[in-house]
């Protein structure tokens, strides 16, 4: 047995290596075995596209994942400080079905908002490459979900992870890990049953999972309207996006939320959205509902619905607005507003102790070069603070 050789048929080892890649699934995959992949540089058919778009190639990344569409979206930092698309993929291979992951082995892709630092990354696995995307999160903890080892990978093969052909996780995996040789600590990851449209939510009225998808909603058009990375927190066991707690106060998953600030500008885009994508999404129930077209088996059991954001307990007050939004606060007063007591702050552009480039460097979500400061001071506004049962 020792220092002897040991011979195996190439049938029987090509069985092994095989039943060691399904037992693998997408717990890791098979290490080692292939060597490294990961060195590859960025394809000119992307560089050309950097450069149109006013981006480098070592810019911050961040990618969305819809599992309905197939698709898997890279986004990279400009000059100006937002992101902007610069490449979609064709997934695969996803596993399960629509909505979040809950336990391990329920060979659930997850669904959620997730981060992706320089260890999580695989350049041996045996899927071709990989990277842990981070589940569970926070979030996903407090509700008591379990699992390992989830991950975007190659192979096209998914038992609970996102797969990709061969050649696009290569070239995810190749701009990924030039963002970190550029300076970011970790990436977003903000996984979707859908595009997070009237119309998708019209379709899904009726799904369990609606209000949990009305929470991811409220990230993604955090998203859309910034154009930049969502800060991403968790209170009252539900995520709360680009907020701020005062008084060095600390966001706690199963803790209510504690008074906090977000920019004026981005709480006046968010919220224009959010009544934008209401008005049409009440048109497009009601004509479904009323359609002679559609077989009433396939119309929407709900006759009235919400896809707002759900406020939480912490109040939300405006601060000057960053580009991408991070500003600088320097004072702030409390006032009485009619119906709820809100509180508001005054803020002056200018300082170093920013709350929001601290966190936001602390992040690693975004660069100090991507980071702007305000130019004038702007009066806050206050948000209604009444809280909706979250499921």
């Amino acid at each position: 047995m020792f220092g002897g050789i040991v011979k195996i048929s190439g049938k029987i080892a090509a069985l092994i290596i095989a039943s060691g890649l399904v037992l693998a699934s997408c717990q890791g995959g098979v290490d080692g075995v292939f060597g490294s992949k990961g060195k590859k540089p960025i394809p000119q058919h992307l560089l050309k596209k950097i450069e149109a778009k006013g981006m480098t190639p070592r810019s911050p990344v961040l990618l969305r994942i819809f599992k309905e569409e197939n698709v898997l979206e890279l986004w990279k930092a400009t000059d100006t400080g937002r992101y902007a698309l610069l490449h979609e993929y064709e997934i695969c291979k996803w596993s399960g079905k629509l909505g979040p992951k809950f336990k391990e082995g329920d060979r659930q892709a997850p669904e959620g908002f997730y981060t992706v630092s320089p260890a999580q990354m695989n350049p041996n696995s045996g899927y071709h490459l990989s990277f842990n995307i981070g589940y569970p999160n926070v979030y996903d903890r407090s509700h008591g979900r379990t699992g390992s080892h989830l991950m975007v990978h190659g192979a096209c093969s998914s038992a609970g992870c996102y797969s990709m052909t061969d050649e696009y996780v290569e070239e995810i995996y190749t701009l990924a890990r030039e963002s970190f040789a550029g300076g970011q600590r970790k990436f977003q990851v903000q996984a979707y049953p859908f595009r997070m449209t009237p119309e998708n939510l019209v379709k899904h009225v009726d799904h369990p999972h609606f209000e949990f998808w009305k929470m991811l909603k409220e990230g993604n058009d955090h998203f859309l309207v910034n154009q930049a990375p969502p800060k991403v927190d968790v209170c009252e066991q539900r995520y709360v996006f680009n907020r701020i707690a005062n008084d060095e106060k600390k966001f706690k998953a199963k803790a209510e939320c504690p008074a906090s600030v977000t920019s004026r500008r981005l709480a006046l885009a968010f919220n224009e959205k959010q009544r934008d994508d209401q008005k049409e999404f009440d048109a497009i129930l009601k004509k479904q509902l009323g359609s002679p077209f559609v077989p009433e088996e396939k119309k929407p059991k709900t006759l009235n619905a919400s896809i707002l954001a759900v406020p939480t307990i912490g109040q939300i007050v405006a601060v000057a607005p960053p580009k991408p939004e991070i500003r600088n606060a320097s004072a702030s007063e409390e006032s009485n507003t009619s119906g709820n007591s809100a509180k508001s702050a005054v803020v002056n552009a200018g300082g170093s102790s920013d709350p929001f480039t601290v966190e936001a460097r602390a992040s690693g979500l975004v660069s100090q070069s991507d980071q702007q400061n305000a130019t004038e001071p702007v009066k806050s506004i206050p948000i209604p603070t009444p809280r909706q049962p979250q499921s």
